[in-house]
């Protein structure tokens, strides 16, 4: 591994999506720069960054506080030149239409569509002085179509895509690659087998996205050259139906 004077910011640092992309950029000799909400919970991947000869700073942060997310970057930034931004909150929920209270439809929006506008913007004052970098965002089905029970996450993941699009007819001039990823698949976690299984479906019936595989889309999103930028790309399983 041959380090780089380079940092990727992964807002949204879970422990699967978020997890895989840190490690892969780590391989490949980024500083890696951490934040989700209980950072704490973020110690394990930081020592198995480290201990495989990466660099990893995991973070507190609550993306959708404006003066959290500057910080945050800013930080990163201070690390290394911030070189690539991934913006990896989902905020997945599923209501009746009449049981989504006001709560949970701005919840879902602060989280998957405010947040993600915050730090592209940030991200973004960061990069222009350089004329250079990555914004990447993490999409759903929902970011395309509407489906029964997803109003909110629909509502705001579509709205996470108006903003990708507008910064990257915006940034893109300007030397930025700004793209969105769609998932159109459920990912292979544990969150997502609960759901499969409280639906009454058999989780082993259906071929779920490993989260590493969504890793290598973004290093691909990454190394593209500027004559062949990609703005959306989706992925899913061999067999998933669309």
């Amino acid at each position: 591994m041959i380090a780089r004077n380079a940092t990727v910011a992964v807002v949204g640092a879970g422990d699967f999506i978020g997890a895989e992309i840190a490690k892969r950029f780590a391989r490949e000799g980024f500083a890696v720069y951490l934040g989700r909400r209980g950072g704490e919970k973020l110690a394990p991947l930081a020592a198995e960054i480290e201990a495989a000869g990466g660099r990893a700073i995991a973070r507190s942060l609550d993306a959708r506080k404006e003066e959290d997310i500057a910080a945050f970057l800013a930080e990163a930034e201070a690390l290394a030149p911030l070189e690539v931004c991934i913006f990896n909150i989902g905020a997945n929920v599923n209501y009746p239409l009449v049981e989504t209270t006001e709560r949970v439809f701005r919840k879902v929006w602060e989280m998957a569509c405010y947040a993600g506008f915050l730090t592209a913007r940030e991200a973004a004052k960061l990069m222009l002085p350089r004329q250079s970098g990555a914004i990447f965002m993490t999409g759903a089905t929902a970011s395309l179509r509407g489906s029964l029970g997803y109003a909110a996450f629909a509502a705001a993941k579509f709205g996470l895509r108006a903003v990708a699009q507008s910064a990257a007819r915006e940034l893109g001039p300007q030397g930025i690659h700004v793209a969105h990823l769609v998932i159109d698949s459920g990912v292979d976690t544990a969150w997502v087998r609960e759901r499969i299984r409280e639906a009454g479906g058999n989780a082993e019936d259906r071929v779920l996205m490993n989260p590493a595989s969504v890793a290598e889309a973004y290093w691909m999103l990454y190394q593209q050259p500027k004559d062949a930028w990609t703005f959306e790309l989706d992925i899913r399983p061999f067999s998933e139906t669309w």
